[in-house]
Protein backbone atom coordinates (compact mmCIF):
# COMPACT_ATOMS: atom_id res chain seq x y z
CA UNK A 1 0.00 0.00 0.00
CA UNK A 2 2.68 2.48 -1.06
CA UNK A 3 0.15 5.24 -1.76
CA UNK A 4 -1.88 4.84 1.42
CA UNK A 5 -3.36 8.21 2.38
CA UNK A 6 -2.18 9.97 -0.78
CA UNK A 7 -4.51 11.93 -3.04
CA UNK A 8 -4.04 12.45 -6.75
CA UNK A 9 -5.46 13.67 -10.04
CA UNK A 10 -5.14 11.54 -13.17
CA UNK A 11 -5.55 13.14 -16.60
CA UNK A 12 -6.26 11.17 -19.74
CA UNK A 13 -7.92 7.84 -18.94
CA UNK A 14 -9.90 7.03 -22.09
CA UNK A 15 -10.41 3.26 -21.99
CA UNK A 16 -8.74 0.19 -20.50
CA UNK A 17 -5.95 0.43 -23.09
CA UNK A 18 -4.88 3.79 -21.67
CA UNK A 19 -1.81 3.98 -19.45
CA UNK A 20 -3.73 6.51 -17.33
CA UNK A 21 -6.50 3.94 -16.83
CA UNK A 22 -3.97 1.36 -15.62
CA UNK A 23 -2.39 3.93 -13.31
CA UNK A 24 -5.78 4.78 -11.80
CA UNK A 25 -6.66 1.14 -11.10
CA UNK A 26 -3.29 0.39 -9.53
CA UNK A 27 -3.15 3.63 -7.54
CA UNK A 28 -6.52 2.85 -6.00
CA UNK A 29 -5.35 -0.68 -5.15
CA UNK A 30 -2.30 0.84 -3.44
CA UNK A 31 -4.43 3.02 -1.17
CA UNK A 32 -4.75 6.31 -3.06
CA UNK A 33 -7.81 8.54 -3.32
CA UNK A 34 -8.37 9.80 -6.86
CA UNK A 35 -10.00 12.40 -9.04
CA UNK A 36 -10.24 11.48 -12.72
CA UNK A 37 -10.36 14.05 -15.49
CA UNK A 38 -10.41 14.32 -19.25
CA UNK A 39 -11.49 16.78 -21.92
CA UNK A 40 -15.23 16.84 -22.66
CA UNK A 41 -14.76 15.40 -26.17
CA UNK A 42 -12.59 12.55 -24.84
CA UNK A 43 -15.17 11.79 -22.16
CA UNK A 44 -17.79 11.29 -24.86
CA UNK A 45 -15.49 8.94 -26.76
CA UNK A 46 -14.25 6.86 -23.84
CA UNK A 47 -15.44 5.08 -20.71
CA UNK A 48 -13.98 7.22 -17.94
CA UNK A 49 -17.31 7.50 -16.14
CA UNK A 50 -17.41 3.73 -15.73
CA UNK A 51 -13.87 3.83 -14.33
CA UNK A 52 -14.93 6.52 -11.86
CA UNK A 53 -17.78 4.33 -10.65
CA UNK A 54 -15.47 1.34 -10.37
CA UNK A 55 -12.92 3.25 -8.30
CA UNK A 56 -15.40 5.43 -6.38
CA UNK A 57 -13.64 8.47 -7.80
CA UNK A 58 -15.31 11.67 -9.04
CA UNK A 59 -14.88 12.50 -12.72
CA UNK A 60 -14.42 16.21 -13.42
CA UNK A 61 -14.51 17.49 -16.99
CA UNK A 62 -11.54 19.70 -17.83
CA UNK A 63 -9.94 20.82 -21.06
CA UNK A 64 -6.26 20.91 -20.05
CA UNK A 65 -5.63 23.75 -22.51
CA UNK A 66 -8.04 25.98 -20.55
CA UNK A 67 -6.72 27.78 -17.48
CA UNK A 68 -10.30 28.34 -16.32
CA UNK A 69 -11.08 24.62 -16.52
CA UNK A 70 -7.87 23.71 -14.68
CA UNK A 71 -8.53 26.18 -11.86
CA UNK A 72 -11.99 24.66 -11.42
CA UNK A 73 -10.53 21.14 -11.50
CA UNK A 74 -7.87 21.78 -8.87
CA UNK A 75 -10.23 23.75 -6.65
CA UNK A 76 -12.96 21.08 -6.75
CA UNK A 77 -10.39 18.32 -6.25
CA UNK A 78 -9.12 19.95 -3.06
CA UNK A 79 -12.68 20.33 -1.85
CA UNK A 80 -13.28 16.63 -2.54
CA UNK A 81 -10.07 15.54 -0.81
CA UNK A 82 -10.44 17.96 2.08
CA UNK A 83 -6.90 19.17 1.54
CA UNK A 84 -3.98 19.44 -0.82
CA UNK A 85 -2.89 17.05 -3.58
CA UNK A 86 0.02 14.58 -3.50
CA UNK A 87 0.39 13.53 -7.13
CA UNK A 88 -0.71 14.37 -10.67
CA UNK A 89 -0.41 12.36 -13.90
CA UNK A 90 -0.50 14.21 -17.23
CA UNK A 91 -1.25 11.59 -19.88
CA UNK A 92 -2.37 13.79 -22.75
CA UNK A 93 -1.30 13.89 -26.38
CA UNK A 94 -2.92 14.51 -29.76
CA UNK A 95 -1.82 15.60 -33.23
CA UNK A 96 -4.29 16.67 -35.88
CA UNK A 97 -1.49 16.49 -38.45
CA UNK A 98 -1.06 12.80 -37.64
CA UNK A 99 -4.80 12.19 -37.67
CA UNK A 100 -5.19 13.94 -41.02
CA UNK A 101 -2.19 12.21 -42.58
CA UNK A 102 -0.14 15.39 -43.03
CA UNK A 103 3.58 14.67 -43.49
CA UNK A 104 6.15 16.51 -41.35
CA UNK A 105 7.38 18.34 -44.47
CA UNK A 106 3.85 19.60 -45.16
CA UNK A 107 2.41 20.51 -41.77
CA UNK A 108 -0.73 22.50 -41.30
CA UNK A 109 0.56 25.12 -38.86
CA UNK A 110 -2.78 25.68 -37.19
CA UNK A 111 -2.81 21.92 -36.48
CA UNK A 112 0.80 22.16 -35.31
CA UNK A 113 -0.09 24.84 -32.77
CA UNK A 114 -2.90 22.63 -31.47
CA UNK A 115 -0.46 19.71 -31.17
CA UNK A 116 1.88 21.80 -29.03
CA UNK A 117 -0.94 23.30 -26.97
CA UNK A 118 -2.65 19.99 -26.23
CA UNK A 119 0.40 17.76 -25.87
CA UNK A 120 2.92 20.04 -24.16
CA UNK A 121 1.77 23.55 -23.23
CA UNK A 122 -1.12 21.94 -21.35
CA UNK A 123 1.49 20.45 -19.00
CA UNK A 124 2.82 23.93 -18.25
CA UNK A 125 -0.74 25.08 -17.61
CA UNK A 126 -1.30 22.18 -15.21
CA UNK A 127 1.92 23.00 -13.36
CA UNK A 128 1.27 26.73 -13.29
CA UNK A 129 -2.28 26.27 -12.02
CA UNK A 130 -1.10 23.97 -9.23
CA UNK A 131 1.63 26.51 -8.41
CA UNK A 132 -0.69 29.54 -8.30
CA UNK A 133 -3.31 27.76 -6.22
CA UNK A 134 -0.60 26.32 -3.92
CA UNK A 135 -2.45 23.03 -3.97
CA UNK A 136 0.45 20.52 -3.93
CA UNK A 137 1.58 18.94 -0.67
CA UNK A 138 5.27 19.13 0.19
CA UNK A 139 7.20 16.28 -1.48
CA UNK A 140 4.42 15.75 -3.99
CA UNK A 141 5.04 14.26 -7.42
CA UNK A 142 3.92 15.39 -10.87
CA UNK A 143 4.49 13.19 -13.93
CA UNK A 144 3.95 13.45 -17.68
CA UNK A 145 4.29 10.67 -20.25
CA UNK A 146 6.82 11.18 -23.04
CA UNK A 147 8.53 9.21 -25.82
CA UNK A 148 12.10 8.80 -27.11
CA UNK A 149 11.22 10.72 -30.30
CA UNK A 150 11.87 13.82 -28.18
CA UNK A 151 15.59 13.02 -28.55
CA UNK A 152 15.87 10.82 -31.64
CA UNK A 153 14.37 10.94 -35.10
CA UNK A 154 11.28 8.81 -35.77
CA UNK A 155 9.91 10.40 -38.97
CA UNK A 156 6.39 9.00 -38.74
CA UNK A 157 5.98 10.34 -35.20
CA UNK A 158 5.66 13.68 -36.94
CA UNK A 159 5.05 16.88 -34.94
CA UNK A 160 4.39 14.87 -31.79
CA UNK A 161 8.18 14.57 -31.50
CA UNK A 162 8.44 18.35 -31.19
CA UNK A 163 5.67 18.36 -28.61
CA UNK A 164 7.41 15.71 -26.50
CA UNK A 165 10.69 17.66 -26.62
CA UNK A 166 8.84 20.73 -25.33
CA UNK A 167 7.08 18.63 -22.69
CA UNK A 168 10.40 17.39 -21.30
CA UNK A 169 11.87 20.91 -21.28
CA UNK A 170 8.86 22.17 -19.31
CA UNK A 171 9.34 19.39 -16.75
CA UNK A 172 12.99 20.35 -16.22
CA UNK A 173 12.40 24.08 -15.89
CA UNK A 174 9.23 23.98 -13.80
CA UNK A 175 10.75 21.12 -11.82
CA UNK A 176 13.43 23.51 -10.58
CA UNK A 177 10.87 26.05 -9.38
CA UNK A 178 8.61 23.47 -7.70
CA UNK A 179 11.57 21.79 -5.97
CA UNK A 180 12.78 25.04 -4.46
CA UNK A 181 9.26 26.05 -3.44
CA UNK A 182 8.08 22.97 -1.55
CA UNK A 183 10.06 19.91 -2.67
CA UNK A 184 7.54 18.84 -5.34
CA UNK A 185 9.15 16.58 -7.96
CA UNK A 186 8.41 17.02 -11.67
CA UNK A 187 9.48 14.27 -14.08
CA UNK A 188 8.65 12.69 -17.43
CA UNK A 189 8.57 8.98 -18.24
CA UNK A 190 9.68 7.99 -21.73
CA UNK A 191 7.63 4.87 -22.37
CA UNK A 192 8.01 2.09 -24.93
CA UNK A 193 5.63 2.14 -27.90
CA UNK A 194 2.39 0.98 -26.32
CA UNK A 195 -0.83 -0.34 -27.83
CA UNK A 196 -3.02 2.56 -26.75
CA UNK A 197 -5.67 4.42 -28.77
CA UNK A 198 -3.26 7.33 -29.30
CA UNK A 199 -0.21 5.19 -30.09
CA UNK A 200 -1.90 2.97 -32.62
CA UNK A 201 -2.90 6.03 -34.64
CA UNK A 202 0.71 6.63 -35.72
CA UNK A 203 1.57 5.45 -39.26
CA UNK A 204 3.35 2.06 -39.28
CA UNK A 205 2.85 1.65 -35.54
CA UNK A 206 2.40 -2.14 -35.53
CA UNK A 207 5.62 -2.69 -37.48
CA UNK A 208 7.55 -0.33 -35.25
CA UNK A 209 6.08 -1.92 -32.12
CA UNK A 210 7.45 -5.29 -33.25
CA UNK A 211 10.82 -3.74 -34.15
CA UNK A 212 11.16 -2.06 -30.74
CA UNK A 213 10.15 -5.26 -28.99
CA UNK A 214 13.01 -7.15 -30.68
CA UNK A 215 15.50 -4.30 -30.20
CA UNK A 216 14.81 -4.07 -26.44
CA UNK A 217 16.62 -6.70 -24.32
CA UNK A 218 13.64 -6.87 -21.96
CA UNK A 219 11.05 -6.36 -24.70
CA UNK A 220 8.60 -3.49 -24.81
CA UNK A 221 7.36 -2.22 -21.47
CA UNK A 222 3.61 -2.74 -21.18
CA UNK A 223 1.03 -0.19 -20.08
CA UNK A 224 0.65 -2.16 -16.86
CA UNK A 225 4.37 -2.02 -16.05
CA UNK A 226 4.42 1.70 -16.89
CA UNK A 227 1.60 2.16 -14.40
CA UNK A 228 3.66 0.38 -11.74
CA UNK A 229 6.57 2.73 -12.47
CA UNK A 230 4.27 5.75 -12.14
CA UNK A 231 3.13 4.50 -8.75
CA UNK A 232 6.74 4.20 -7.62
CA UNK A 233 7.33 7.79 -8.76
CA UNK A 234 4.27 8.97 -6.80
CA UNK A 235 5.44 7.21 -3.67
CA UNK A 236 7.82 8.36 -0.93
CA UNK A 237 10.47 5.92 -2.19
CA UNK A 238 11.49 8.32 -4.99
CA UNK A 239 11.65 11.60 -3.09
CA UNK A 240 15.00 12.70 -4.50
CA UNK A 241 14.21 12.23 -8.20
CA UNK A 242 13.19 15.37 -10.05
CA UNK A 243 13.69 17.22 -13.36
CA UNK A 244 14.44 13.89 -15.06
CA UNK A 245 13.29 12.16 -18.22
CA UNK A 246 13.21 8.51 -17.16
CA UNK A 247 13.35 5.80 -19.81
CA UNK A 248 10.94 2.94 -19.25
CA UNK A 249 11.52 1.01 -22.45
CA UNK A 250 13.08 -2.38 -21.78
CA UNK A 251 16.53 -1.04 -22.63
CA UNK A 252 15.67 0.25 -26.12
CA UNK A 253 17.15 3.70 -25.51
CA UNK A 254 20.65 2.28 -24.91
CA UNK A 255 20.74 -0.18 -27.82
CA UNK A 256 22.60 0.25 -31.10
CA UNK A 257 21.86 -3.06 -32.81
CA UNK A 258 20.27 -6.25 -31.53
CA UNK A 259 21.10 -9.73 -32.90
CA UNK A 260 17.38 -10.48 -32.55
CA UNK A 261 16.79 -8.26 -35.59
CA UNK A 262 19.21 -10.11 -37.87
CA UNK A 263 16.75 -12.81 -39.00
CA UNK A 264 14.31 -10.07 -40.01
CA UNK A 265 16.99 -8.32 -42.06
CA UNK A 266 18.19 -11.54 -43.68
CA UNK A 267 14.68 -12.26 -44.92
CA UNK A 268 14.43 -8.95 -46.77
Amino acid sequence: MILQGKKGIIFGALNDQSIAWQVAERAKAQGAELVLTNAPVAMRMGAIKELGQQLNAPVIKADATSEEHLEKLFTESQEHFGGKIDFVLHSIGMSLNVRKGREYTNLDYSFFQKTLDISAVSFHKVLQTAWKLDCMNDWGSILALSYIAAQRTFPDYNDMADAKALLESIARTFGYHFATKNKVRVNTISQSPTMTTAGSGVKGFKEFFDYADKMSPLGNASAESCADFCLAMFSDFTRMITMQNLYHDGGFSNMGMSPALLPMLENQ
